[in-house]
C-alpha cells in the first residue's frame, strides 16, 4: 500500500552526566541575573532605607518629584519639608530621593 510499516527504533543509550549538562546554562543564567540585577537592586534599597531613617530636622533633602528644601517636621510616615520662606509640603519619608550637603540651599 501506499505507507510504509513502522519499526521501533533501538533505545538510545543512556546520558553519562544525569542530565546536568541540560541544567547548566539555566543555572548560569540566573547567576548572571542574580550578580547583574536583583543583588544591585538590594544593596540601593538597603541604602535608601537607611537614607530614610537617617532624616532629621534641618537636612536639605531631594524629593522624588525633584522639589529640594529643608526638612522642618518630621514623623513616622510624613515629613515637613520647606521649599521657600512659608511655605510647606507634607510628603512621604519614602519620597524623599537624596539628601543633600549642609549649605547646599542658601535662599531657604
Amino acid at each position: 500500500m501506499f505507507i510504509s510499516p513502522a519499526y521501533a527504533q533501538a533505545a538510545g543509550s543512556a546520558d553519562p552526566t544525569g542530565g546536568l549538562m541540560g541544567l547548566l546554562p539555566i543555572l548560569l543564567m540566573f547567576v548572571v541575573l542574580w550578580f547583574l540585577m536583583i543583588r544591585p537592586q538590594m544593596k540601593r534599597a538597603k541604602e535608601h532605607k537607611a537614607l530614610i531613617e537617617a532624616l532629621t530636622k534641618g537636612d536639605e533633602v531631594v524629593t522624588q518629584g525633584g522639589m529640594a528644601g529643608r526638612i522642618t517636621k518630621v514623623g513616622d510616615n510624613f515629613i515637613s519639608v520647606e521649599l521657600a520662606p512659608n511655605v510647606e509640603v507634607a510628603v512621604q519619608r519614602q519620597a524623599i530621593a537624596t539628601v543633600l550637603p549642609k549649605g547646599t540651599l542658601k535662599a531657604l
